[in-house]
């Protein structure tokens, strides 16, 4: 391709382009142009229904927060009220501004954007508010806009009098209503306005959008249009020339590119290089010479070697010459490429046969027709031990040997012989005489008479990856804890054994086994050790066991025991006992003795179910119940424990919609001075009224509400109803007696415990002093280090603490030493016994001892006869509580007992002490 022809036919065809991409800059510039302001128009319509959209809002809410108000005093809705307000004066003032002609532009708009407008939307607004007033659809938008500024005013003035009177003191419910139906008035006079304002603007925003739109397009066509006629023109004059260079430089039988030399891309291919390569002509252009080869190419001068890769992945053995020609004014190599794939291939597969051997990761031996090893790869020497001149001339199946140990069967050949291949797996004798799995496949080469020239062996060492599979399947199926079987796998073999014992028409028996407790362990010493004292319970119930029977751990603190064999009732019974004495011995974990208990439910086949889910199912029912009953205690499954199952799942599912429903409600037991017999506080219990079992007591559904995660919203809503009560009572004068509230143990450890308190009392206006939290120890216990620190919180705070059901938990008596304790509750289960227990006795008086010491306030709990009062007035118990003083009464029945009666003028109120009968 000649220097001289080159430059004269590039250098004109450059020139003649660039009027044409000159003319295409300018058409792409109007047509941007159309647009930008096409969207500026649009911009400042979509700020003005923003801007619509934000004031409708501010004045409906405005008028629902100033209803409200009215109705309640709340100062958040006034205040509510005021930000609306604003919003709405804010738009009637911007738009006053702009209508008078002189208004200060960055003024206005910092209103506008305190109003809430599209901030990109507020210069386009301004301009139209300004300018376009009086064109059509805005005239009667802002016409229905300012019909509505009077309205506006008045909900203004309404709010001003509402404040006033409310500050003052003086709304009455008439004055509410008056003002309520003052605003709903003015509300209904807005709304239809605003909704006129909206149509007008959007009908408006869509007519001028179309008009925007056709001048557009109308414009951006007639760009378009005269500069297609220019462009067909333009090519027109040089499509001759160029057809001729192109019909030349195509009809090479070698492949050509033009390929820049500074950047290294090609500028020009012809047809032989686009099909070579598998791509487009075009696609080439700009394209990398380089990446045109699958690796280097090898020079020579000016010429080389090197492997033209396709896009279909397959490559050309090409020889490259190029020469240097001057192109447009640049350096531009010209590359002439010749196939000479046919003479390199001999070459390629020869050297793939030398090297396939010895690369390959698997061992590979080829043998002869009588299965005489020829040749083997280095990884064959490595995987067997032995040297290559040790395995040349023996047989194949030699040191090999099937899967079950015998020799390799004239059957394997056979199949050889048939199919061409045969694969399995046997086992291999490596050097040093030990045996190894190995994967084996054997194929056959055969000649053109079809006879069997050679063997082709390939292995490979499976011992590790069969012990890996080995592992995997004992992980599928154990427990990763404690190694007992997991819960697929105990119900899989507890099926087998129920399909064999109906086969032999024998019983089978499942123990479902759960600690007592272990939550606690777990909180008190750490997870850690928890986990340990799970291995070592696993040990001692698989030590209880013969080695036929089965242990599982189906999750946490729960086992499950098979016991394999056709046993008495009794039989299974002395094994549950000696199983929960075995449990019950001390564990010694770390540098802790940890004493545990244990609950067990026990179900059978075929009496208790037919299936191994069904027997677990029922045996942990049968637990449940040994669980609530007794602990440390076994129990035979019975049908009416499923039915009790199923009555707790109904009940779990009812409490969480109790408290939507408002089906609680709380009634309040007195709690007496002993010496005088006056009452002198109450204690809040609850009480479900359920729709259709009537009155729930708090033991049928407050486990179940901690066990659902529940509790504690129940008591929060406690608190919140029993401030409001006091609040009622405070407001008719009712003596200013304590409400002692109970504390679940999940709410105390709660992070927002001491924070849903002090909020309670805020919002009703309740002194701290009023309310008595009862805890009991094992909730302070479960708290564990925190224990203190809400403590001191709840000092803070003023609120009193009264620990509750003393002497049953597991405390420490540095509890009782907390700032906030000030009372001590006497569990009513060493009252009953009074006075003729001589250990209730005893116990009490020194729990009263020990609180008179402390400085504590006592009181009993449970106190149904006289002589348990008289007892324990002698005794130098201060507060007293019980049947004998007083049922849990609602707040209207325990306000007629306090309610004091006329007293003459000067004279004290006193508390009423209750009849006692």
């Amino acid at each position: 391709m000649p220097h001289g022809s080159t430059q004269s036919r590039r250098r004109p065809l450059a020139m003649r382009l660039l009027p044409l991409a000159c003319a295409l800059i300018a058409v792409v510039a109007f047509v941007l142009l159309l647009t930008w302001a096409a969207m500026q128009i649009q911009t400042a319509l979509a700020g003005f229904l923003n801007g619509e959209s934000v004031w409708s809002k501010a004045q409906k809410q405005a008028s629902i927060d100033l209803l409200e108000y009215a109705r309640k005093g709340d100062p958040a809705d006034y205040a509510g009220f005021q930000r609306n307000y604003s919003v709405l004066t804010g738009y009637r003032s911007v738009r006053e501004q702009i209508h008078s002609g002189h208004y200060d532009h960055d003024a206005v708009a910092a209103q506008m954007r305190r109003s809430h407008a599209m901030p990109s939307a507020i210069p386009g607004m301004i301009f139209m508010l300004d300018h376009f007033a009086h064109a059509p659809y805005m005239r009667h938008s802002l016409d229905v806009w300012r019909s509505t500024d009077a309205s506006i005013i008045e909900l203004g003035g309404i709010a001003d009098e509402l404040h006033r009177a409310w500050a003052a003191g003086s709304v009455t419910p008439d004055d509410a209503s008056r003002q309520r139906s003052r605003i709903t008035a003015i509300n209904k006079f807005i709304e239809p306005r605003s909704i006129d304002f909206s149509a007008t603007l959007a009908d408006g925003a869509v007519t001028l959008g179309k008009a925007v739109y056709a001048v557009v397009l109308l414009a951006s066509v007639l760009a378009v249009v005269l500069w297609v006629l220019m462009a067909r023109r333009t090519f027109a004059r040089i499509r001759g020339s160029e057809a001729r260079y192109r019909l030349l430089f195509d009809s090479a039988a070698d492949a050509m590119v033009m390929v820049d030399e500074d950047s290294g891309r090609i500028l020009d291919a012809n047809r032989a290089a686009a099909e070579w390569t598998g791509r487009k002509r075009e696609t080439l252009f700009g394209f990398r010479y380089v990446e045109l080869f699958e690796s280097r190419v090898v020079r020579e001068g000016a010429s080389g070697f090197g492997e033209l890769r396709s896009t279909g992945g397959r490559t050309r053995k090409v020889e490259t010459q190029s020469s240097m020609v001057a192109w447009g004014g640049r350096v531009v190599r010209q590359v002439i490429l010749r196939d000479v794939s046919e003479r390199m291939e001999s070459e390629r597969v020869r050297r793939i046969a030398a090297e396939a051997l010895a690369s390959i990761a698997e061992g590979v031996i080829i043998a002869d027709a009588g299965r005489r090893v020829l040749s083997v790869n280095a990884a064959a020497t490595n995987i067997t031990g032995f040297g290559e001149q040790q395995l040349l001339g023996t047989r194949l199946d030699d040191w090999r040997r099937m899967a079950d140990g015998g020799p390799m069967p004239e059957s394997v050949w056979d199949q050889l012989a048939a199919a061409n291949h045969w694969s399995g797996e046997v086992q291999a004798r490596h050097l040093n005489g030990s045996a190894y799995p190995e994967k084996l496949g054997i194929s056959t080469i055969r000649d053109g008479d079809n006879r069997v020239q050679h063997y082709v062996a390939v292995f490979s060492d499976i011992s590790v990856a069969k012990a890996d599979r080995r592992r995997l399947e004992y992980l599928a199926t154990h427990d990763a804890l404690t190694g007992l079987v997991n819960r697929v796998e105990f119900q899989r073999r507890c099926e087998a054994e129920i399909e064999r014992a109906r086969y032999d028409n024998r019983a089978v028996t499942v123990l479902f086994i759960d600690l007592d407790a272990f939550k606690f362990i777990n909180d008190s010493y750490s997870h850690a050790v928890g986990d340990r004292l799970l291995k070592q319970v696993a040990k001692r119930i698989r030590h209880e066991l013969l080695e036929t029977d089965v242990v599982g751990r189906i999750g946490g603190d729960e086992f499950t025991v098979l016991l394999v064999g056709d046993m008495a009732r009794e039989d299974v019974a002395v094994h549950a006992t000696r199983m929960l004495t075995a449990l019950a011995e001390l564990f010694h974990v770390d540098d802790y003795e940890i004493a545990v208990s244990a609950s067990i439910g026990i179900a059978g086949f075929p009496l208790d179910g037919d299936d191994a889910q069904t027997l677990m199912a029922n045996a942990d029912a049968a637990m449940y119940v040994a669980k609530t009953e007794e602990r440390n205690a076994w129990r035979f499954y019975v049908p009416m424990m499923q039915a009790d199952t199923r009555q707790r799942m109904l009940l779990a599912a009812q409490l969480r919609q109790a408290l939507l429903n408002d089906e609680f409600r709380i009634v309040y037991q007195p709690s007496v001075e002993m010496r005088t017999g006056r009452i002198v506080a109450v204690e809040a219990l609850l009480r479900w009224r359920h729709p259709e079992r009537g009155e729930v007591m708090p033991g049928d559904f407050i486990p179940i509400a901690e066990s659902i995660g529940v509790i504690h919203r129940i008591d929060e809503w406690v608190m919140r109803a029993v401030c409001a009560q006091i609040r009622i009572w405070d407001d008719t004068r009712m003596p200013a007696i304590r409400v002692a509230v109970n504390v679940s143990a999940r709410w105390f450890g709660h992070a927002g415990f001491v924070e849903g308190i002090r909020h309670a009392l805020q919002a009703n206006g309740v002194e701290p002093r009023r309310i008595v939290l009862e805890i009991t120890e094992g909730a302070m216990l479960r708290l564990g280090e925190e224990t203190e620190r809400t403590m001191r919180a709840l000092h803070a705070l003023g609120i009193d603490v009264a620990i509750d059901d003393f002497g049953t938990g597991y405390a420490s008596m540095a509890y009782l030493k907390l700032p906030s304790v000030a009372y001590l509750k006497i569990d009513r289960s060493f009252v009953m016994g009074l006075p003729g227990d001589s250990n209730d006795v005893a116990i009490t008086r020194a729990m009263l001892a020990m609180a008179g010491s402390l400085g504590l306030t006592t009181i009993a709990e449970g106190i149904e006869k006289e002589s348990q009062h008289e007892f324990l007035l002698q005794a130098g118990c201060v507060e007293g509580q019980g049947y004998l003083y007083a049922y849990p009464l609602p707040p209207a029945a325990l306000e007629h007992m306090l309610k004091p009666k006329q007293q003459p003028a000067g004279s004290k109120l006193k508390l009423v002490p209750p009849s006692r009968t």
